[in-house]
């Protein structure tokens, strides 16, 4: 049973190679703006099934079962969305607000099997604490070029991750595919690691 990530992250890409999971990149471009009033939750739940739609499409017809995985990951601090930074100015809020505090990190997963359309979907939260951080450190941080793609500014696998005190939860969920819960869903949907090429 082939997969196709419908995803252009290289972070998610390599959590799956690094796990031993075969897969094909299928990329797609989707609209993130969020929708006023909307949760985290619901955007990222939205956003990520959009993905998946949007991947289906490209694949058109297939003759052979695969699996679309598609995801959404964004950050919330006290009820408030953080996303990507537009700019430098907004990453550097972004982490001043981080700074000193626990946030959540959410990922959506949307799944959908071919080629009878089965559909699975789930939200995992990781919460994250954040050091208390030197207005020094930030513009540092900054200079590195590292926040700018990421939700809430910074990558915990990388040099952000300096700043992390505590993770509760699925450390890969905050790098942006919760791995464990990502293989269960698969499961249900009838992949396992012997069907995988």
């Amino acid at each position: 049973m082939k997969l196709f990530l419908a995803s252009a992250s290289p972070r998610r890409a390599e959590i799956l190679s690094d796990a031993g999971i075969s897969f094909e990149l299928l990329p797609v471009d989707v609209d993130e703006s969020p929708v006023s009033g909307e949760s985290a939750e619901a955007m990222c739940q939205r956003l990520a099934e959009a993905k998946a739609r949007a991947a289906v499409a490209r694949l058109g017809t297939l003759s052979e079962p695969a699996i679309v995985v598609a995801a959404d990951t964004t950050v919330e601090l006290g009820g408030e969305i953080l996303g990507k930074p537009a700019s430098l100015e907004s990453a550097h809020e972004m982490l001043r607000r981080l700074s000193g505090k626990t946030h959540c990190v959410l990922t959506a997963l949307a799944l959908i099997r071919l080629p009878d359309g089965a559909a699975r979907s789930a939200v995992e939260r990781t919460e994250v604490r954040f050091a208390a951080l030197e207005r020094e450190e930030i513009e540092e941080y900054l200079a590195t070029g590292e926040p700018m793609d990421k939700a809430g500014a910074y990558a915990i696998q990388g040099r952000g991750g300096r700043f992390v005190e505590r993770v509760d939860g699925c450390y890969f969920n905050v790098v942006g595919l919760p791995l464990a819960r990502l293989c269960r869903v698969l499961k249900e949907l009838g992949w396992s690691p012997r069907t995988s090429r």
